[in-house]
């Protein structure tokens, strides 16, 4: 495996990481989607139904900020060590994932359970809604563990040289999840709750099959009761390499909350469910960018390790090409039939309108978004994650948060839907200088 990423093809390294890390990437997207698509036709309170999910959203969002702080340190790690041909230390970082995961875990429940009601009243719930996203948060809290530390060694599994196994494991787990929801929600009349159930079963599927494989299956590297104790020498730089990545999300979850906010001053309380269905989409449009860096990483970070770095600049150029492309197509989409996609998911006709339009103002800037989503993920992957997190930063608190502030003040509605795809357009310029100096010294190495 080691020497294929040294010596095989680019473009072939990147079909053979990417796809299936695109493919897992659009399935954990589908996790949500299918709960969404079911919540929606909740008969009579689908809307609020929706609006409830859409309170509840924040609080995913810092789940997966946790997950991925994990992952992306994890996967770096690893694809570094193993660059270096350094397999021991590769398994040491390997066994820190469950117990940094417990540990995380923990810590969120006990956050979630105590402030749950003043929290999601700040995220946007009323009195209407506050019943039903407590009911669904209630089941998803149980559920933490089984999802942070199953999907953090689910991840690791690519990076060991399986990215097959650990898209099938996805994809197993969103069947399940497909299977149990219209069971849960409609056959035993348990609602936005079933839904929650439906998810968190999946959640453990994952975490059962990613122990066997890492204990008696057939993976290079092994869960070792030796190296389960934790090491603060090898727990930091797993943080510090995931620390952009998981501040992305946890930005998200802070703008979240703005938005929400202020699409029900701007708008109406049924506007935030409406916000819902457009981040869905918006979701299922970016994930095949978020597969392009995962599978990158390995090839990037192996070939960074040794110095190849003709390798590294082509790897990335040829990732951020194809979700230029994949964005591009999915901006058509969705400026030509916006309504068909809406449809999926709310059949209510008076939030058709104001949903469509804030749809298609939010993603104008799609193709765009490739480079400003494989540029911080670049820099991480070769161990610059200061820069990464300058990126993040000036992208979600220097520019968007102001924007999603001042904007509705001249143009109302419209400036909340605008912030984000003015945000964008500046940052992929930032992004283009900063890679553009990057490879420029490469050429003088």
């Amino acid at each position: 495996m080691n020497d294929s990423l040294q010596t095989s093809p680019i473009h072939k390294l990147l079909l053979k990481y990417c796809i299936p890390a695109i493919v897992s990437m659009m399935t954990v997207s589908l996790y949500n989607t299918v709960d969404r698509v079911f919540i929606g036709h909740i008969p009579n309170i689908g809307s609020l139904a929706l609006t409830s999910l859409g309170t509840v959203m924040p609080f995913i969002t810092i789940i997966l900020a946790c997950e991925l702080l994990i992952t992306y340190g994890a996967i770096a790690n690893l694809s570094i060590k193993l660059g270096e041909k350094n397999q021991l230390m590769a398994e040491k970082i390997l066994n820190q994932v469950p117990g940094l995961g417990v540990m995380i875990s923990l810590l969120l429940m006990i956050i979630f359970f105590i402030f749950k009601t003043p929290l999601l009243e700040l995220f946007g719930a009323n009195k209407i809604i506050l019943p039903l996203a407590s009911e669904y948060l209630n089941v998803i809290i149980l559920g933490i563990p089984f999802y942070i530390i199953g999907f953090s060694l689910m991840a690791t599994i690519r990076s060991e040289g399986n990215p097959k196994r650990a898209a099938l494991i996805l994809i197993m787990s969103c069947v399940i999840n497909i299977v149990l929801d219209p069971i849960f929600i409609f056959g035993l009349g348990l609602g936005i709750k079933g839904a929650a159930i439906a998810t968190v079963l999946s959640y453990l599927a994952v975490f059962i099959y990613v122990f066997y494989y890492y204990s008696i299956g057939k993976s290079n590297l092994k869960l070792k009761w030796a190296y389960l104790k934790p090491e603060l020498s090898l727990i930091k730089p797993i943080l510090l390499f995931g620390l952009s990545t998981s501040l992305v999300q946890l930005i998200t979850a802070l703008i979240q909350v703005l938005f929400n906010r202020s699409l029900a001053y701007y708008g109406t309380p049924l506007s935030i469910g409406a916000f819902t269905t457009v981040t869905t989409i918006t979701n299922l449009a970016l994930m095949p960018a978020v597969g392009i860096n995962q599978g990158s990483v390995p090839i990037i970070g192996y070939n960074y390790g040794q110095k190849r770095y003709d390798r590294v600049k082509l790897t990335f150029i040829q990732g951020t090409l194809a979700a230029t492309v994949i964005f591009t197509i999915g901006f058509i989409l969705i400026q030509l039939i916006p309504d068909i996609l809406i449809r999926f998911f709310n059949s209510d006709d008076s939030l058709l309108p104001s949903t469509s339009e804030g749809l298609k103002l939010y993603l104008f800037s799609l193709p765009l978004c490739a480079l400003t989503t494989t540029a911080p993920n670049f820099f991480q992957a070769i161990g610059q994650s200061k820069l990464s997190i300058w990126l993040v930063i000036l992208r979600q608190i220097i520019l968007l948060i102001p924007l999603i502030l001042i904007l509705p003040k001249f143009i109302g509605l419209n400036g909340v839907w605008l912030a984000q795809p003015i945000t964008d357009l500046i940052i992929a310029i930032i992004s283009f200088y900063l890679i553009r100096k990057e490879f420029k010294r490469y050429s003088s190495v």
